[in-house]
């Protein structure tokens, strides 16, 4: 039988979480993110973004240092995360092209087609009904834009689940207190990929938004992702 989906908390908001969030190297999983997103949008404008489910800012501040002309704002509702992520920012020197707010990506109140791009990683798994936020950033996204979305995809089995945990998040030989957020960002990891969608589930919520099934892809042994230029 298929592993179930198993949800996780949808806002991570306490100080400790959010330090072991910022802790984590997320360097290569971003790098690669913006790489791949600069290179979707060369048939479209970049221009003012959107970055649902922003955390610390760590995305916003490499899209800006590679794209000249980005202009990013931020939302997420975890307030520890939001206050690293203006910390980063201000380290940075990026405060006037990056703007940070607590606001529900399901229902942000911005007018339809506020955006040149929308973009999103790790946040839908997070999410209960993850259809209402893909469904709010379609919305988001101007005529010629760019949907930009990436996430982990549920492993159909539980042995695959603790491959990856064990590729991806291993015990290191340290001191306790630096194992010990070890094991919580393991813990943390693992929780994440019994949360998230598998393709095929990504696809049934995108299709009935005017989405093409084929806009959403596997692309690397544990993430998909959607990417579409709106219409």
């Amino acid at each position: 039988m298929a592993l179930p989906r198993t949800l996780e908390p949808e806002v991570m908001d306490t100080e400790e979480e959010a330090r072991d969030y910022d802790a984590m190297d997320h360097a290569q999983v971003n790098t690669r993110f913006c790489d791949d997103l600069l290179a979707t949008r060369a048939h479209t404008r970049l221009g003012r973004a959107l970055d649902v489910g922003t955390g610390t800012a760590r995305i916003p501040i490499e899209l800006c240092r590679r794209h000249a002309g980005a202009e990013v704002v931020g939302i997420d509702l975890a307030g520890h995360m939001l206050a690293l992520g203006e910390r980063n920012v201000a380290q940075a020197g990026l405060q006037g092209r990056i703007r940070l707010a607590r606001v529900d990506a399901k229902a942000t109140r911005w007018a339809g087609a506020s955006f040149d791009a929308v973009l999103s990683n790790s946040i839908v798994h997070h999410i209960p009904q993850p259809q209402r936020v893909l469904a709010e950033m379609w919305r988001l996204v101007h005529p010629a834009g760019l949907l930009f979305v990436r996430d982990l995809e549920r492993p159909v089995e539980a042995p695959r689940v603790v491959a990856l945990v064990e590729a991806y998040a291993p015990l290191p030989d340290a001191p306790p207190p630096v194992r010990a957020m070890h094991q919580r960002q393991r813990a943390l990891f693992e929780a994440s990929l019994h949360a998230a969608l598998t393709v095929d589930e990504v696809r049934a919520m995108v299709v009935p938004l005017g989405i093409p099934a084929q806009a959403v892809q596997t692309t690397s042994d544990r993430h998909w992702t959607l990417a579409c230029v709106k219409p």
